[in-house]
């Protein structure tokens, strides 16, 4: 599957990776609805080696998906994310957003890391066991380093429903609730397993995922984590109160964030940025760990990825040297 972001500046490169994984790989692509019809203007040769699927059929895409090629920045990973609410496929970016703190993968390389993706794959398919890959890829053979990003499965239950959750969403990066554009803080009670963390007032609070520690939460004040360490991030959003420091909690907590009842007006929720919803007084959103990660593809492994998008992304760390003596 190839994906590519929104507007006319990524179509160059979206026809040339779909034209090299049909003509020269000799893989059937599917692509988006909405760009189906454009691409094959472009290039009518292309028609027998290139799909879309149907509203119905969206539902059961990781079946036919043996890995997902985004051309974009890091909206268009978590636009993946969202095609893919269970299981979910090798995901490779390649960076032609702004910032692009997910996509390690340079356009000018994909001829070459394409078929890296693709040879490792067909080396699995046919190993006679789960152990020989296991061990062909930890001994620098073939296969390719993916990075297994956590995500969190979020609940939204409105008070007095009877029933179970109202509707769930899988997230990659933070579900947000907030004031909107209330002018009174949000006040919101914070549990853990039927416990009282605390209760917060301020514009909001978040809770992210270690991916997500360098989106919102970040900017928040929130620390920067490394997609390997296992946890769930709770940062408050400008929170009136000196001490209310962010905090990281384990990966196997399970918080609610429920609407005080006295609260002076309602809240929003969103997730990636997106659903958002109001929520009234006893309204809940329920945050766990999800069973289903997104398994991303690194360039040169998570750690060196991590450190080199932290420098490249942020100037993490820079400054001029101090002379010598």
């Amino acid at each position: 599957m190839v994906l590519k972001k929104l507007g006319p500046d990524t179509e160059a490169a979206f026809t040339d990776v779909v034209a090299y994984l049909a003509a020269e790989e000799g893989l059937l692509v599917l692509v988006e609805p909405h760009e189906l019809e454009k691409l094959l203007a472009r290039r009518p040769d292309l028609a027998p080696s290139v799909d879309t699927y149907t509203a119905q059929e969206a539902t059961s895409l990781a079946d036919a998906v043996d890995f997902v090629v985004c051309l974009g920045g890091d909206g268009l990973v978590l636009h993946a994310s969202s095609l893919f609410p269970r299981a979910t496929p090798p995901v490779i970016a390649f960076n032609l957003g702004s910032l692009g703190f997910l996509t390690n993968h340079l356009i000018t390389d994909f001829r070459a890391d394409l078929a890296a993706v693709i040879a490792s794959s067909s080396s699995f398919s046919s190993s006679s066991s789960a152990a020989s890959s296991s061990a062909s890829s930890a001994d620098g053979g073939d296969g390719v380093p993916i990075t297994l990003r956590m995500r969190l499965e979020c609940a939204v239950v409105r008070a007095g429903q009877a029933g179970g959750a109202a509707a769930t969403y899988e997230v990659l990066n933070e579900v947000v609730v907030d004031r909107g554009s209330s002018p009174y803080l949000t006040k919101l009670e914070c549990w853990d397993r039927g416990r009282l963390v605390t209760k917060v007032q301020a514009d909001g609070v978040m809770l992210a995922t270690p991916t997500g520690s360098t989106a919102y939460s970040v900017a928040a004040g929130g620390s920067m984590v490394h997609p390997n360490v296992p946890a769930i991030l709770f940062t408050p959003v400008c929170p009136h109160s000196l001490s209310f420091r962010p905090v990281v909690l384990p990966d196997y907590a399970e918080l609610e964030l429920r609407v005080a009842g006295d609260m002076r007006s309602t809240a929003f929720v969103s997730f990636d940025g997106k659903g958002r919803q109001e929520l009234g007084p006893g309204d809940v959103v329920r945050v766990r760990m999800s069973t289903h990660p997104v398994p991303t593809i690194s360039k040169a492994g998570s750690t060196n990825d991590w450190f080199d998008t932290l420098n490249r992304c942020f100037g993490w760390n820079e400054r001029l040297e101090q002379k010598a003596r």
